[in-house]
């Protein structure tokens, strides 16, 4: 879900296309639900080692039958078989089709949010996962929704990010769900990540792959301390409601977004309160 902004790309050359071969280990299967907010659809992935006939798909997408099936079929030219099925959050563009994908592979389905599981295992941060050789390792990254999480792929340097980083745009903080401060912490969460563990690719749920992570991350920080800012200063101008605040800031979006921004800014002022910033009407 991009955020109703005219933020310019994240640096990291992105790939012009999206979908297809992505990484030694990655490969993209877009589903066919473009729109605003999800830019030119949601992004599935095929992981695997290169030699295993085992593969880990995260991100099944949608409740659309013809991609469940492409994604299982595409699995199968590329000589896997889907042994394992990951959610990085529970909105419908990236999990309404999970349950079924579960079924149709015969796979369990693990998220961090129980009511998602196919199976009695979950996920949490620190967890290692290894499937056909294949690690992932799980980095909870609350923000946009307080069950994101991003995914680790250490032998390619990438980050299988969801929502929380995209190919283009910025991400819309998802309140009352999503909460501005555990947004920042997961990105800087992410910096770290591109500092400490060599991680220069980030496979976004949405948008091409950005090959400059760190600057990517770098990017949203600064992008959104821009945002934080203007919203204080429309609080501080005399404006109050989230609408009203909505109007000013993103006088220049489209107003079909506005809805989106408004989660996004009400997202921003919870904040700001908390931290003393602006008074609590």
């Amino acid at each position: 879900m991009t955020a109703p902004s005219p933020a310019p790309p994240p640096p990291g050359a992105p790939q012009p296309t999206v979908g297809g071969r992505a990484t030694a280990r990655a490969y993209c299967v877009l589903a066919p639900n473009p729109s605003p907010m999800t830019l030119d659809g949601t992004n599935t992935w095929i992981l695997a080692e290169p030699d295993s006939p085992l593969a880990v798909v995260i991100d099944p997408g949608p409740l659309d039958e013809a991609h469940l099936a492409r994604v299982v079929a595409t699995a199968e030219e590329l000589g896997k078989r889907i042994a394992l099925t990951l959610l990085t959050h529970g909105h419908p563009d990236h999990a309404e089709g999970a349950a079924r994908f579960g079924a149709l592979t015969g796979t369990p389905v693990h998220a961090l949010d129980p009511a998602l599981r196919l199976g009695d295992e979950g996920l949490a941060a620190g967890d290692t996962l290894t499937t056909g050789g294949l690690e992932l390792q799980v980095i909870t990254t609350p923000g946009h929704t307080a069950d994101s999480l991003s995914f680790h792929l250490p032998a390619d340097g990438a980050v299988l990010t969801g929502d929380t980083v995209l190919g283009r745009g910025t991400t819309v903080v998802a309140h009352p769900d999503g909460r501005l401060g555990d947004y920042l912490d997961s990105l800087r969460r992410l910096q770290a990540l591109t500092v400490d563990a060599g991680v220069d690719t980030v496979l976004p749920g949405h948008g091409p792959v950005l090959t400059d992570a760190r600057g990517a991350v770098e990017f949203y920080l600064a992008h959104r301390a821009h945002r934080l800012a203007q919203v204080e200063t429309a609080v501080e101008s005399g404006l109050r409601s989230a609408a009203d605040v909505v109007a000013h800031v993103y006088a220049d979006v489209d107003r079909s977004l506005w809805p989106a921004a408004e989660l996004s800014v009400l997202a921003q002022l919870d904040y700001l309160r908390e931290h003393g910033l602006i008074e609590t009407p």
